[in-house]
């Protein structure tokens, strides 16, 4: 079956967001965002120098890459899609690219990207990797737009303009060649077979670089598939925008990301938890319509999928 036809069979998947940013859970200096935990760095505007030093205590003693996916097909899911690197520059792999990743900044020291996979195929799910290809704060060209030029959600500025103030001297081409064209090549080599490459929020980038990005991933993967957020109409599928649940069917190949509370990175005061019976809603609202349900849980900082997460997908596993 190629990986077209699978997709549009797949229907449900799990997403994953976890990093550094999972540490703090949405708190920082006795202050709350009320926005996404995985933007906690851009929302508090935390230096690097500072936001760096997170590496030093990132050591999730209870990850367990088979409980994860367990926790996945438990629920139905098909397929499995986790964070490698998110906007903060912070990989979950062994890099020769960055030494800002889990093996080399850690006291954890294992390859999380690599455990996952391993789980995957020994539990017949498929693995996708995220990859935030031109947003990265911890790369000086990282790309983004100009200080307050347009924020996310109103209040947050997509690149770091807080420690790399001066726009006129950023040059994302730079940040491309010396990371994310290597991590991404990292990525598609040393995992073995991926169903898909989740790319995100392409702002700035030229249309050129999303194209060499595209052949990248079907030279080394020809089946592979590429979501919309690579930029300029450059990709196999579409992805809706976060929890757009659309109304009219979709003949094309479509997903929709979704949280399962009111974050993707974990937040520890976030409640707001979908019920079972809420998720299996849109589920098979989306499944009418052609459209795969990828549904997102943060874990903890120390790799643990917060309980009501856990029991609502195996409730939902035990329904559909």
């Amino acid at each position: 079956m190629d990986n077209k036809t699978w997709f549009k069979e797949a229907k449900f998947g799990m997403m994953i967001h976890f990093g550094l940013y999972s540490i703090l859970g949405g708190e920082w200096k006795g202050k709350r965002t009320d926005q996404i935990g995985e933007w906690a760095q851009s929302f508090f505007r935390i230096p690097n120098s500072e936001y760096h030093r997170l590496a030093e205590i990132f050591n999730p003693i209870y990850f367990d890459a088979e409980e994860w996916v367990k926790t996945a097909k438990d629920a139905g899911m098909k397929y499995f899609v986790i964070t490698s690197k998110h906007h903060d520059g912070f990989a979950l792999f062994k890099s020769e690219a960055s030494s800002f990743n889990v093996v080399d900044a850690t006291p954890f020291k294992r390859d999380i990207i690599a455990e996952i996979a391993e789980a995957c195929y020994k539990h017949g799910l498929k693995l996708g990797l995220y990859y935030s290809q031109a947003l990265d704060w911890a790369h000086p060209h990282g790309s983004g737009y100009r200080a307050g030029c347009y924020l996310n959600c109103g209040v947050m500025d997509w690149g770091n303009t807080w420690d790399f103030p001066d726009f006129d001297k950023k040059d994302y081409k730079i940040c491309y060649e010396e990371k994310i064209k290597p991590q991404v090549k990292e990525i598609l080599t040393n995992y073995g077979d991926l169903c898909l490459i989740w790319f995100d929020t392409p702002i700035n980038m030229p249309k050129e670089l999303s194209v060499e990005l595209y052949d990248m991933v079907k030279h080394y993967q020809p089946d592979c598939l590429i979501n919309s957020r690579l930029g300029h109409g450059v990709c196999d599928y579409e992805s809706a925008g976060d929890n757009e649940i659309p109304e009219d069917k979709k003949d094309m190949l479509f997903e929709t990301p979704a949280t399962l509370n009111d974050t993707w990175g974990y937040k520890s005061f976030d409640q707001n938890w979908k019920s079972a019976k809420e998720v299996i809603r849109i589920k098979n609202h989306l499944n009418e319509r052609g459209i795969n349900y990828l549904l997102n849980v943060g874990p903890d900082h120390l790799g643990r999928f917060p309980a009501p997460a856990t029991e609502i997908l195996l409730e939902v596993g035990k329904t559909i």
